[in-house]
């Protein structure tokens, strides 16, 4: 399963977290502005806002599993099984294959607002890449320079789009009760709890750390949601970019997955596999891996972004120790 969410403490970040049995081969994929994109049923764009994140670089076509571009605005798909409906091909409207979702809205559109017009007109098909490379059931988060953030489910009874107003997204249920459980924790707080049991009883607060006891520690996704949520609001907000980008990823560690307790076959486990995020102000990437937490960088503006060939970084993934004697 996954997490994503948009922190926005002074500028704005917005990634996730990988959460999957199996890797992928997957890179840092920058994809420049006059990189022709194909579509199955939509003619080619072959001028776009360029566009950095990960991605399956398959026969040089970057299969996106998060991205930013840059003007600021950033997508993420994550799991959705069991829910997830993909549809036919249907007349007069933009039909764009799941895989083909994200650069089509972040090479055209530069904000929420501009993602919602094209959302509008857009029917997501049920083609695949290729016979061995089936499309996932997924739904997206959207985000922009502003923090404004919305969800998009492709359900049985159509395509929804709503606004996000907690700024995070994980997988099933449905984004409605996602937001309808957070009810169950108004009395979470950062701060020790008030004695409401009775007045005739002394609680005597015998640990630190009591206000937050009722937050859920579970690997499954509604868990995942309350928790990440919870951090990021009480998160400190700093005045350097690395401050906020260090305290962007104890967020995302914080729900991260270790290896050994999300079983999900014989030996099978799900574990984070990588965290990423994106300055959606500055257009810098980073992540982590599951082996390797220390940050690293990508920047897109030092690149050219007017070529015409996507721009590929193997992630690094062996873990480091500084030794200090």
């Amino acid at each position: 399963m996954c997490t994503s969410i948009i922190f926005s403490p002074r500028d704005h970040y917005f990634g996730r977290n990988l959460d999957l049995e199996v890797t992928f081969g997957q890179q840092v994929v920058i994809t420049p502005r006059d990189y022709v994109f194909k579509f199955r049923d939509m003619p080619e764009i072959d001028h776009h806002y360029a566009m950095v994140g990960i991605a399956l670089n398959a026969d040089s076509y970057p299969l996106y599993f998060d991205a930013a571009n840059e003007k600021g605005l950033g997508m993420v798909g994550l799991n959705y099984p069991d829910n997830a409906v993909y549809y036919d091909v249907k007349e007069g409207k933009d039909n764009i294959a799941s895989f083909e979702f994200i650069p089509w809205i972040l090479g055209q559109a530069a904000t929420v607002a501009e993602a919602k017009k094209l959302l509008s007109t857009i029917n997501i098909t049920k083609k695949n890449f290729s016979d061995k490379m089936q499309a996932s059931p997924l739904h997206w988060i959207i985000a922009d320079k502003t923090g404004v953030s919305i969800v998009v489910e492709t359900d049985a009874d159509g395509m929804h789009v709503y606004d996000n107003p907690v700024g995070c997204l994980t997988n099933n249920p449905q984004f409605p009760k996602q937001l309808s459980n957070l009810n169950n924790y108004q009395d979470v707080s950062p701060a020790m709890p008030k004695n409401n049991f009775s007045s005739k009883i002394k609680m005597d607060g015998y640990s630190r750390g009591l206000g937050s006891r009722n937050l859920p520690g579970g690997m499954d996704a509604e868990s995942r949601f309350v928790r990440v949520a919870f951090n990021k609001f009480n998160a400190p907000v700093a005045d350097t970019e690395e401050e906020n980008i260090d305290t962007y990823f104890h967020i995302l560690h914080s729900v991260e997955q270790q290896k050994g307790l999300d079983q999900v076959g014989p030996d099978a486990f799900e574990y984070t596999i990588y965290s990423d995020g994106t300055n959606l102000d500055k257009g810098i990437f980073y992540y982590t891996t599951y082996t390797d937490k220390q940050i690293k960088v990508v920047d897109m503006n030092k690149e050219n972004l007017d070529s015409k060939d996507l721009i590929t970084f193997d992630m690094l993934t062996k873990t480091t120790f500084n030794h200090q004697n």
